[in-house]
């Protein structure tokens, strides 16, 4: 049996992290970010829990299509049983163009790669997913925070879920007015058009 290579790991402390410990990828490298008031024996013991914790999370990240399809089924099946046969997705995949560089809301909040987010989706009732996402990233906040919001199915008649696709830098306004968008209050509306 190969054995897999240990990568070279690169920990950095930090006097402002009280608790938290995170890790990335940089290339080859991991990159551990732990509280500067840690003995050996605790930095030694995070680096191979953040270790492990990559791998798994690189295998979760390595399964198919297919076998997203199948999970997204099975969560069918087991939380919404009574709409099991009529909530079936024309397809279902991953998505690996993602970057730090992605935006959280319009306010204009980002991450960077040091970025941890736990994100939790609860099942209220039928008709309700309550969302709810831990952001924790040294570099850009001083502190964790944590946004939420309630996702309600729309039961409209004919009401059809459409793909929303980012519109920064959308010089024309009217057409996503249009549509039913609104303008984010914080741009005066002569500049949004």
């Amino acid at each position: 049996m190969a054995r897999t290579r240990k990568p070279v790991v690169e920990v950095r402390r930090s006097q402002r992290r009280r608790r938290t410990v995170s890790a990335y990828r940089d290339g080859e490298r991991v990159v551990v970010l732990i509280p500067d008031r840690f003995s050996r024996a605790e930095e030694t013991e995070w680096v191979e829990r953040m270790l492990a914790r990559l791998a798994a999370r690189e295998e979760r990240i390595q399964r198919t299509d297919d076998e997203l399809l199948a999970r997204a089924r099975r969560l069918t099946n087991r939380y919404l049983p009574d709409h099991a046969t009529r909530v079936v997705p024309a397809s279902v995949r991953w998505v690996t163009n993602q970057n730090g560089r992605a935006w959280f809301d319009q306010a204009g909040n980002f991450s960077t790669s040091a970025a941890h987010m736990v994100e939790r989706f609860t099942l209220i009732d039928a008709d309700t997913i309550h969302y709810q996402v831990t952001i924790d990233d040294p570099t850009v906040y001083t502190r964790a925070w944590t946004m939420a919001f309630a996702l309600k199915r729309n039961k409209q008649p004919g009401f059809r879920l459409l793909e929303e696709a980012c519109h920064e830098g959308e010089r024309n306004a009217q057409p996503l007015i249009d549509l039913g968008y609104r303008i984010f209050p914080g741009i005066p509306g002569r500049a949004a058009k």
